[in-house]
């Protein structure tokens, strides 16, 4: 445990981040998840709902460095060559 109190600000901030970078790299793993269920039960509307969101919040990943943008590309282009293909 730190004695300074600067050292103990320091280890609640960490925390805090580490708990939001965790959760938004678990919502894009779960929209992905969700969107290849949608796909496969052929549930158009809602793919694409899912696609956009995963796009906004991949991108907000990227941004904050918790995914490599080539990932975070790669993925999208897949799910939207899926979704296309619905149609």
């Amino acid at each position: 445990m730190a004695n300074i109190k600067s050292s103990k600000k320091a280890i609640k901030v960490i925390a805090k981040k580490t708990a939001n970078n965790h959760e938004l790299k678990m919502r894009v793993a779960n929209l992905i998840k969700n969107c290849e269920k949608a796909i496969a039960a052929g549930e158009t509307e809602k793919a694409e709902a899912l696609l956009k969101d995963i796009q906004k919040y991949t991108d907000k990943a990227v941004s904050k460095g918790l995914i490599k943008k080539n990932t975070a590309d790669r993925q999208k282009s897949r799910l939207t060559e899926k979704v296309k293909k619905m149609k």
